[in-house]
């Protein structure tokens, strides 16, 4: 067993799709905005924009949007092996990969933030906010492509209340 600490965090969940369904809403602008964000745009190195069908890859450059946050998210695109493995710079200073295993009728999802600095405020911010986060939005994918339904707030106005995001599961 892995020893816990504040400089990473794992969080995994069985999704009953298929390989190619999940490699999608992570790898593409349209996958990712079906489940998780409100827009999100992918430019190769070169600065041409990828459509929104169009995979991801390596060295590509991201900005994403959420509902209910006004701030952008941009980073990097670090490996995308177009089959089973994602991983993305994620809040400035930490790397996010997502790994999917064929489990039979499920694939495994696997989420692993780790390079958080250990000051007090990456241990709260970074560490506790995105781990809940995190646990949040994969269980939103599983409602997503399990059930078809959405469980994260698209309606209601969350901008202006000052704890939103460390409050609110639903964020």
């Amino acid at each position: 067993m892995h020893k816990l600490s504040f400089d990473s965090f794992t969080k995994k969940i069985y999704i009953k799709a298929s390989m190619k369904k999940l490699y999608w809403c992570w790898g593409t602008s349209e996958g990712i905005t079906s489940w998780f964000l409100s827009d999100a745009r992918y430019s190769t190195g070169k600065g041409i924009i990828r459509t929104p069908r169009e995979y991801i890859q390596k060295g590509d450059l991201y900005t994403w949007r959420w509902h209910n946050w006004d701030d952008e998210e941009k980073g990097k695109v670090l490996q995308a092996n177009g089959i089973d493995f994602i991983e993305f710079s994620f809040a400035e200073v930490t790397k996010v990969s997502v790994t999917l295993e064929d489990k039979g009728s499920s694939v495994l999802l696997t989420l692993r933030q780790y390079e958080i600095p250990t000051d007090e405020e990456s241990k709260l911010n970074i560490h506790y906010g995105c781990s809940n986060g995190w646990t949040f939005w994969l269980a939103n994918l599983k409602a997503y492509l399990e059930y078809g339904v959405l469980l994260n707030e698209t309606e209601i106005d969350l901008r202006n209340v000052p704890l939103a995001g460390f409050e609110f599961v639903n964020m």
